[in-house]
């Protein structure tokens, strides 16, 4: 299925032509705080619900949300008798939306961590908040279960549509924003070079990378159209690790956000600016069964990204970045 792309563009107009043609009139909308600093989305809304559409609303969830939080909105959606399913946030707010879509024709009598998985067509609009995690583009969503970080994964999670909405980037603090941007572009990174990358995923990669590179500088001073295309080029991203998976940067990452309380896509941007460079020298560890000159070749396309005549030039082009940003590594 190709996910629509819609725009906020005209009031709002292919919102409410998705909603028509959908024939939904009772969303369960799964929205965290964000959606409360954006007057025209919220307007608009009420807009709709003067028109007839009743948005059950949901926002009982965590940050990094909880399987028991997922079973409070299926009981929702299913005692309300939704008709399709809206989210709107970051993260944590799609792939919470993501499992009840999921889990809506499950066995309610069962642990739905212990069923298989039952797609169904239900729709599905995500809006997202901030430019970074492409959660909106991912067949895949976390949660946490007893302690553990488990991920969810089936292709009908992914939303049939995204409405790009760059208003919400303009109230972001400005550490989030550089932040998921940083997650955006380590999506590039390490799905440009992932042992799963395929033709696909590589045209992605190189497509969001250029376009994180061109627009950051725009998009932190909240300029409108960067805001826009950096929504755009974090969706890119996704796509390409829905294909290609993360790697080790990402792995590695998640020590630092649990011990030092750092953000994601801070923790991720840290780590690839060590790892690019190791791997550029350690061509002959490569376990890419296309072999290392292949990699190579990889190093190189992403070196051309950065305006860089050599792959051995991007681990500063990463660490300009840091020091611009202002990350430090946490001690």
């Amino acid at each position: 299925m190709k996910q629509a792309i819609l725009s906020a563009d005209n009031n709002y107009r292919a919102l409410d032509s998705f909603l028509e043609s959908a024939g939904v009139r009772r969303p369960l909308l799964v929205c965290g705080s964000a959606i409360r600093h954006n007057q025209g989305f919220r307007e608009h809304l009420d807009t709709l619900e003067s028109k007839g559409i009743q948005f059950i609303r949901f926002s009982d969830y965590e940050p990094n949300p909880l399987y028991e939080s997922v079973v409070r909105g299926v009981k929702l959606f299913k005692a309300e008798g939704c008709d399709g399913i809206i989210a709107v946030g970051g993260g944590s707010a799609i792939d919470v939306a993501k499992c009840v879509k999921l889990y809506s024709n499950m066995d309610e009598g069962a642990d739905y961590l212990s069923q298989k998985a039952v797609p169904n067509s239900l729709h599905f609009l995500a809006v997202p908040t901030t430019a970074g995690t492409g959660s909106e583009a991912t067949s895949f969503a976390v949660i946490y279960h007893n302690g553990e970080k488990l991920s969810v994964a089936d292709d009908s999670c992914i939303p049939e549509a995204v409405l790009f909405d760059s208003s919400f980037l303009e109230t972001l603090p400005l550490y989030q924003k550089k932040a998921t941007a940083m997650d955006a572009l380590c999506h590039s990174l390490e799905s440009f070079w992932s042992v799963n990358s395929n033709d696909e995923s590589r045209s992605y990669s190189r497509e969001a990378l250029g376009m994180v590179l061109e627009e950051l500088d725009g998009y932190l001073e909240n300029n409108g159209a960067s805001n826009d295309r950096m929504l755009r080029a974090a969706n890119i991203a996704g796509k390409a690790i829905n294909i290609s998976k993360t790697t080790a940067g990402h792995a590695m990452c998640y020590k630092l956000t649990t011990l030092f309380g750092i953000a994601h896509g801070h923790a991720a941007i840290l780590c690839n600016a060590k790892l690019f460079p190791w791997m550029t020298e350690n061509l002959e560890k490569c376990v890419d069964p296309r072999g290392k000159q292949y990699l190579l070749n990889i190093f190189e396309e992403i070196a051309s990204c950065f305006g860089c005549s050599r792959a051995g030039a991007v681990g500063p082009e990463l660490e300009k970045i840091v020091d611009r940003l202002g990350f430090e590594a946490p001690a």
